[in-house]
């Protein structure tokens, strides 16, 4: 869908749906729309009989039955405008586009009049542009009979030429940003027959050749070179071999100092291991790669929005399968980084690949600062459902960025506590580390784990297990991987430009 901006005075309803966002103390006469006395009529009807009351999720379409356009106005309510939140307008602006593309309208226009001046300009267009991308997503790619969509282009009417390059760079980041969140879903929703770590490798390079990073693909002799014990303990039982997928960004070339560093999970499919999953379990487990996905996201994003800061990203890429290579609970195994592990469950796989890439970033990229983000713990689940992704830090400073990068996106995020006594679960008898801290405080230890292995440097590890996928589709998510850390991670990167 082609997204672009219109002046009122040059381009007048040629949209064969037009969009009316409304609050729930909007007057008609306020609105300032250029239509027909016949469609006013039609819609002052629909106010007065309280039909549409301009509540937060309001959605009313009238169809005009007619061929000149528009052909349908597309109610929007957005509540309470002293409630008004980005995010309401992204969801609310979503859902009316998925509702428009069920109808037969090639075209939407949405003059932004009565938005413009709520907070800055290029926001305002950068949600919306985000909320049309996204809305529009099906992954379908698998089936015989899709149904071609009817929806082409979307236009932003504004009135004033001074409004015009806040709203070009809006469309530029929001579409950008919806892109990017995209290329994540579809990673996360592609099975792990057709994704395994080479596809995985071979889509990053893709992505990094279309954005303008560098990318770097590790085989398996250079993961063993490398000594990358951990990675290749999980990778082993597998027919698929694994990849160390490094992608590089230099956003500030003056100031090489400063690198930071994002590690994904890079897990195309997890069956437990010996320690093996419930085949329900099994089912969505092509998506234990979502952080990964959400770091190649991050990327494209990054790369084409020219943010001013250095940036890596690694995966370590493999699959955690069952055969007589498999390594088995009771084993004492190695690390990148030195210390020896006593693994106690083989489905406690992701953090083991995470220590080695951690690792890696660190010593051989040089990352000052290091944000993990995986799919990690059933346990965030239990603590924090499906709203928000758990977050372990040793730094508040960086913490406060990522907060302030959540509420710009509304990826929701939740701090959680590291006290000395958490750590204690994950110290073992016989090893340095053991990889699992038992019952309680599932992602906490989990989080810890992996902080065992970041050498002091300011960190962030995100459980993105509850937030990474969702069962049915909901404003501008549709079922399956959500895309969750793509634009999380680009709006963090974004608040350590200096």
């Amino acid at each position: 869908m082609i997204l672009q901006s219109k002046n009122i005075k040059l381009y007048k309803n040629k949209g064969q749906t037009k969009f009316v966002t409304c609050f729930d103390d909007t007057q008609l006469d306020n609105l300032n729309l250029t239509l027909d006395s016949e469609t006013l009529h039609k819609i002052k009807f629909i106010f007065d009989s309280e039909n549409f009351n301009g509540n937060n999720g309001d959605l009313q379409n009238i169809n005009l039955f007619r061929d000149e356009c528009p052909q349908n106005i597309m109610l929007v309510g957005l509540g309470k405008k002293e409630d008004f939140t980005l995010d309401k307008l992204r969801k609310n602006i979503a859902k009316a586009v998925k509702k428009a593309a069920k109808s037969p309208s090639k075209s939407i226009d949405l003059n932004i009049e009565n938005l413009i001046n709520l907070t800055k300009s290029d926001e305002i267009i950068r949600t919306i542009s985000e909320a049309v991308v996204m809305a529009t997503y099906k992954f379908n790619k698998y089936k015989s009979d899709v149904k071609v969509p009817t929806l082409e282009e979307f236009n932003i009417i504004y009135t004033h030429e001074n409004q015009l390059e806040d709203i070009n760079k809006g469309i530029n980041e929001g579409v950008i940003l919806g892109q990017a969140n995209i290329l994540a879903r579809t990673l996360v929703n592609e099975p792990a027959n057709m994704l395994g770590p080479i596809e995985l490798s071979i889509e990053a390079k893709k992505a990094g050749d279309k954005s303008g990073f560098e990318v770097e693909i590790f085989d398996e002799a250079s993961i063993k070179e490398l000594n990358m014990q951990a990675f290749l303990q999980v990778a082993k039982a597998s027919i698929n071999p694994p990849r160390l997928i490094v992608m590089r960004y230099n956003g500030n070339p003056e100031n090489k100092e400063e690198i930071v560093g994002l590690v994904g999970k890079g897990l195309t499919y997890d069956s437990g291991g010996l320690s093996i999953k419930p085949s329900t379990s099994m089912v969505s487990m092509k998506s234990d790669m979502g952080g990964a996905a959400a770091v190649i996201g991050a990327m494209t994003a990054i790369t084409k929005l020219k943010v001013n800061v250095n940036v890596v990203a690694v995966v370590a890429a493999c699959e955690n399968m069952i055969s007589g290579k498999s390594y088995r609970p009771g084993d004492i195994i190695g690390s990148m980084g030195g210390k020896t592990i006593e693994v106690l469950n083989t489905d406690a796989e992701g953090r083991l690949t995470l220590i080695d890439a951690v690792t890696y970033i660190i010593e051989k990229e040089h990352a000052t600062k290091v944000v993990d983000i995986a799919t990690l713990t059933g346990a965030v689940l239990s603590a924090l459902g499906t709203t928000a992704t758990g977050v372990i830090t040793n730094n508040d400073s960086l913490y406060n960025s990522l907060e302030q990068a959540s509420k710009i996106c509304d990826e929701k995020v939740w701090r959680l506590p590291t006290f000395d006594e958490y750590k204690e679960l994950i110290k073992s008898d016989i090893a340095d580390l053991k990889n699992q801290g038992g019952r309680n405080a599932g992602t906490i230890t989990a989080g810890l784990f992996i902080g065992e292995f970041t050498e002091e440097k300011p960190w962030l590890h995100l459980d993105i297990a509850g937030t990474s996928w969702t069962g049915r589709d909901n404003h501008y998510e549709s079922k399956g991987g959500t895309g969750a850390g793509a634009r999380l991670l680009y709006h963090l990167v974004k608040q350590l430009e200096n």
